[in-house]
């Protein structure tokens, strides 16, 4: 459909004459008719009515006309939408986060202030592991992913740090150390662990057996949890103790006291983001510009 003749057709209509709508739109009246001609043709139906002093629209008239100028509008929208996409202000954006990562304000913090500046992006979230989160993002199924782990990811991916975290001892609440201000790590040595999957969240988990190495003992591993929230619930019915960030603090597990440890032992959780090397949308570069400057 050509729009030109869609244009023509509601000047006609919206001035009832033919010659002022030739004077309108700046041009002779002769191909102004051929043009009103056939597009009735081209449509297969009168558009006018030709009386003696100008031209009224028939029903079918009136129907086209009312999509002809919805059909135009949107046309004129085209530009600035396409400008909107190309800096990265309109179009859709799917971020990641593992279980962890949710309970951090700053992933909070950070997709809400991008829905904020850009209302015209649909923004698609996921909670899941880490291993399912670097899948999607492979797989071209996510943009981008906030994990812990960034040793493991293919050199297709760009992991960026974005902070670190304390992490803190999580203790049934009944436990003797949970009444503490601070606890060495080494008082854990003859705890029985929960600990999340290693395949899960494999960083966080060499992080904190490598931790307590260094403080002298093998962490004895009594229950795994598919999930980090999880792992607290299993701490509450006092199964063991474990390790986590410190923003899982957050979640208000009744029955688990969070105590943060003494001394150094080395132990943080850092936030990462990953997303694609190649095949980057303005969208997404405008994402992790904004994360960048806010870590």
């Amino acid at each position: 459909m050509d729009l030109r003749r869609l244009r023509y057709l509601v000047v006609v209509a919206e001035e009832g004459h033919i010659t002022r709508a030739a004077e309108r739109l700046g041009i002779q009246q002769p191909p102004l008719t051929r043009q009103i001609r056939a597009l009735e043709e081209e449509l297969g139906v009168r558009l006018f009515e030709r009386l003696p002093r100008g031209m009224r629209l028939t029903d079918a008239g009136r129907a086209v006309v009312g999509e002809a100028q919805a059909i135009l509008e949107r046309a004129g929208r085209l530009p600035d939408l396409a400008a909107r996409a190309a800096r990265g202000e309109r179009g859709r954006l799917a971020v990641g986060y593992t279980s962890s990562g949710a309970f951090h304000p700053f992933v909070a913090q950070q997709i809400r202030a991008f829905r904020a500046a850009s209302p015209g992006v649909l923004l698609a979230l996921a909670e899941d592991g880490t291993p399912e989160l670097v899948r999607g993002l492979e797989e071209e199924r996510l943009d981008a992913a906030f994990v812990r782990s960034g040793g493991t990811h293919g050199s297709d991916l760009l992991v960026e740090p974005v902070l670190e975290e304390p992490m803190v001892a999580a203790l049934p609440t009944g436990h003797p150390l949970a009444r503490l201000k601070s606890v060495a790590l080494a008082a854990l040595a003859e705890e029985t662990f929960v600990f999340y999957r290693r395949p899960t969240g494999p960083g966080l988990h060499d992080a904190i057996v490598a931790a307590c190495l260094r403080a002298g003992f093998s962490p004895m591993v009594g229950q795994e949890a598919p999930r980090m929230s999880s792992t607290l619930g299993l701490v509450a019915a006092g199964l063991g103790v474990s390790i986590v960030p410190a923003s899982m603090q957050r979640m208000n597990v009744e029955g688990v006291a969070f105590v943060p440890f003494g001394g150094d032992p080395g132990l943080t959780a850092p936030l990462l983001l990953v997303s694609r090397r190649r095949g980057r949308s303005a969208i997404l570069e405008r994402f992790r510009a904004q994360v960048k400057a806010a870590a």
